[in-house]
């Protein structure tokens, strides 16, 4: 495993965490900061056009594909089982912090996006959490922060991990 720090943002269904990512995402950019995500999603996607090359080289049974352009990259691959975190984050290079969305079970260091509106707990123990971003205020020994608050999250990001200033 790399020396990447990996957080992860866990909340209740609709709380905001992808829009609460989109702003700390731009906020640590400001910064200059080379940010990796990763996202677990239960259902199973399809980021292929049927149709392309890509997804008939797919079709016709490769068991990876990667597509390449000036600007950017792509690896879709079969797997047997699902990849743990820690396996999937060993996928992501040349960035200074790993932000991920869900993997609520991981073990991995986490900030809890929280709504009163949704739920009146948290999903999390505070010995799991390095924060709570909430619509309000929660005294349970970690930083809280409003929902507003990228900045200060980022800050805090930067201070913990010793992220580029």
């Amino acid at each position: 495993m790399s020396g990447i720090p990996v957080v992860v943002f866990v909340g209740t269904s609709g709380t905001g965490k992808t829009t609460f990512l989109e702003k700390l995402i731009r906020e640590l950019k400001k910064r200059n900061i080379r940010i990796g995500t990763a996202k677990h999603d239960v259902h199973g996607f399809e980021i292929d056009q049927p149709g392309k090359d890509t997804w008939r080289h797919a079709q016709a049974g490769a068991d990876a594909v990667v597509i390449s352009s000036p600007t950017k990259v792509a690896l879709v691959r079969n797997v047997e089982q699902e990849m743990s975190l820690d396996q999937v984050t060993e996928l992501l290079i040349n960035v200074d912090i790993i932000l991920v969305e869900g993997y609520k079970r991981s073990t991995k260091p986490k900030i809890e996006i929280h709504r009163m509106a949704h739920s009146r707990e948290l999903l999390s123990v505070p010995e799991e959490l390095i924060a709570v971003v909430s619509d309000t205020t929660w005294n349970i020994g970690v930083p809280s922060f409003d929902l507003e608050d990228a900045s200060g999250v980022a800050d805090m990001l930067v201070e913990k991990y010793g992220l580029p200033a």
